[in-house]
């Protein structure tokens, strides 16, 4: 339903922007009407998307067009509709073929150097943060390695800087939706780490 779309729209927007709101405590919900929602303009773009995706398929959209886009406050349906099929079609793949993926960027991130100089941030920004800054490392790569050596808290206390900022947030955010088998994530680290 457009509608269902729609409030799926606002709670995602929500959870990506706003610190205090969290799409999963909140299942989701919305302060959304159905009333207002058919006073919108733009509301054939929520038709459109709800006519072409399952209810599955509209979060995932969602989801991948906060986490992938500069600026997640400034990101309107129409832009998202003409534009995030790319950003969705690059997601998947990627979520898809994680594990590739995320030996493939630590392999670049740990290229002459060992663990903990890949991760150190007392200089500033590590080469793990420049990695991803520079496109060369996915947030999905960033958030495993998070959950598997806790780093980001480190960073939030040593790095005071709005980039970083926006960073942590945005993977403490998108976190949840990734469904990642830990053991297994380390199991390749340590094998990179300490060889097989």
């Amino acid at each position: 339903m457009p509608f269902d779309a729609y409030k799926q729209y606002l709670s995602l927007k929500n959870h990506f922007t706003k610190e205090k709101y969290d799409y999963h405590k909140y299942c989701g919900k919305s302060r959304a009407t159905v009333k207002s929602f058919y006073k919108r303009k733009d509301r054939f773009w929520f038709e459109k998307l709800a006519r072409n995706k399952s209810d599955q398929e509209v979060v995932e959209f969602f989801v991948s067009n906060f986490v992938t886009c500069t600026d997640p406050g400034k990101l309107w349906i129409g832009e998202m509709i003409r534009e995030g099929e790319g950003r969705y079609t690059s997601w998947k793949r990627r979520t898809q073929s994680l594990s590739y993926v995320f030996k493939q960027e630590m392999e670049s991130v740990l290229a002459g150097r060992d663990i903990n100089s890949a991760f150190a941030s007392t200089n500033g920004h590590s080469p793990m943060l420049k990695g991803y800054l520079s496109g060369d490392v996915s947030l999905e790569t960033m958030v495993i390695c998070d959950k598997i050596l806790g780093y980001r808290t480190d960073y939030d206390k040593t790095l005071t800087d709005p980039v970083w900022e926006t960073v942590s947030m945005r993977m403490r955010k998108y976190s949840p939706f990734l469904n990642i088998d830990v053991f297994h994530y380390k199991k390749i680290l340590k094998e990179m780490v300490h060889g097989t």
